[in-house]
């Protein structure tokens, strides 16, 4: 059986669920387990890489593409 038939035979089974517990605990899981697989794929950030970051902030800033911390948060209270 491929994996696409697995899947349509998994959310067959997920709702015919009716005990709410049960749902709970497979939401916990899967993203439990999203999380662990994230986290697996992780890759630390060469040091090269971490200095460039730095160099580009600092030629953002040098340019004037920045925005304050209160800037900003005045700016994000007119998104509501």
């Amino acid at each position: 059986m491929n994996i696409q038939a697995r899947k349509l035979v998994l959310i067959e089974e997920f709702l015919r669920i009716s005990d709410e517990s049960l749902i709970t605990k497979l939401e916990s899981f899967i993203k439990q387990e999203k999380k662990s697989s994230y986290d697996r794929n992780l890759k630390p950030m060469l040091l090269n890489e971490f200095h460039e970051m730095i160099n580009q902030a600092k030629r953002d800033n040098d340019a004037g593409k920045v925005i304050s911390h209160q800037d900003l948060k005045m700016k994000v209270k007119t998104w509501k």
